[in-house]
């Protein structure tokens, strides 16, 4: 039976979460290079971004690494949402002196593309992975084409099955304790979504693949914890946003090391799509769901003059505080070092 690493080109059967906006290519070179599998998200980067920070990875480490992107299918823009979703921010608009017709609309995130896989070919990365499904099957056989072995996100056993049979080699189970988007696919349903050790071992009586797991695991006892469940490996994100490689914000920051960060939800308010943040005062003014918020990745234009505004004034109240259940695992220490110190329960599971 092929391990993980031996998937993967790895030491570590272990995956650093690709998180948009808050690492690039700094973080994927340090847990690369610790024996894990770094990854770069690459959702919000542009084509001349993009292809600088794969250039640096390039440079920076000759083990593997993982490229990220997103499969949503870009909705149609409705003039008559996006004026209620304007309504409902107007008191907000107010208050920082925002003229809300000034406010340009606009995706804020493209999906998986020809264009993309074109730049890629470049490069050559040696793991693509997918949230929200995966790309149409001429744009996959392309990343195929040159070797790169497939991941994607599952939160459902039915959604596990969809993606082996659609060609992924794993299959990423995020459980509901995971920070940041949502990887559903097959259906909006919040309902349907399991906690990681309710989904782990479903999806590992499910499926052929590997199974990676992810969402809630933030220390070695975690890693040990998902192994015994019959997990091929791990996929971490928040004990990362703390690492000096990390691009989290100053406002980000003291949040996940204050109390704050035990209460998370998740919300739409943001791009418009549910995705796991720390509890703010936008959330709990509208409601982490927001039924006035279009769909993602449409919502992201209203939100961000707000941002922008309350984050200058050194305020989190309208800045997505993406965090998983558990930050516990947060440490101010190199990313090499939460790489090794979270191998420790690869060994414990032994």
């Amino acid at each position: 039976m092929t391990t993980l690493q031996q998937l993967l080109g790895t030491e570590l059967p272990l995956i650093q979460a690709p998180m948009a906006g808050i690492q690039v290519s700094a973080m994927a070179i340090a847990v690369s290079n610790a024996g894990g599998l770094g990854s770069l998200p690459c959702a919000m980067l542009g084509p001349d971004v993009m292809r600088s920070e794969l250039a640096a990875i390039r440079a920076g480490t000759d083990k593997p690494y993982n490229v990220n992107f997103f499969c949503h299918t870009p909705p149609v823009p409705s003039t008559e949402r996006e004026a209620t979703w304007r309504a409902a921010l107007a008191p907000y608009y107010t208050e920082h002196g925002i003229d809300a017709a000034s406010i340009p609309t606009g995706p804020g995130r493209n999906p998986f593309s020809a264009d993309v896989a074109d730049l890629l070919a470049e490069f050559e990365p040696p793991v693509v992975s997918f949230h929200f499904g995966l790309p149409p099957e001429e744009l996959l056989a392309r990343v195929r084409g040159w070797g790169a072995k497939v991941l994607a996100s599952a939160t459902t056993v039915e959604e596990a099955l969809w993606l082996e049979a659609h060609g992924a080699d794993a299959v990423i189970a995020q459980g509901l304790e995971a920070g940041g988007h949502r990887g559903h696919f097959l259906s909006h349903d919040l309902t349907r979504q399991l906690g990681t050790f309710a989904l782990l071992p479903q999806l590992v009586r499910a499926v052929k693949v590997p199974v990676i797991a992810a969402g809630g695991i933030a220390d070695a006892h975690g890693v040990a914890a998902a192994m015994a469940l019959g997990a091929a490996g791990v996929q971490v994100g928040t004990a990362y946003m703390l690492t000096p490689e990390a691009t989290t914000s100053a406002i980000h920051r003291a949040a996940l090391k204050s109390e704050a960060a035990r209460h998370t939800a998740l919300t739409n308010l943001f791009t418009g799509r549910p995705a796991r943040g720390i509890v703010n005062r936008v959330m709990r003014e509208l409601g982490p769901i927001g039924a006035a918020a279009p769909e993602f990745p449409l919502a992201t234009s209203g939100i961000a003059p707000l941002r922008a505004k309350a984050e200058a004034k050194g305020s989190g109240d309208f800045s997505p505080l993406w965090s998983g259940q558990n930050a516990t695992g947060c440490r101010e220490l190199p990313a090499a070092e939460v790489t090794r110190a979270l191998a420790q329960g690869f060994h414990a599971s032994l």
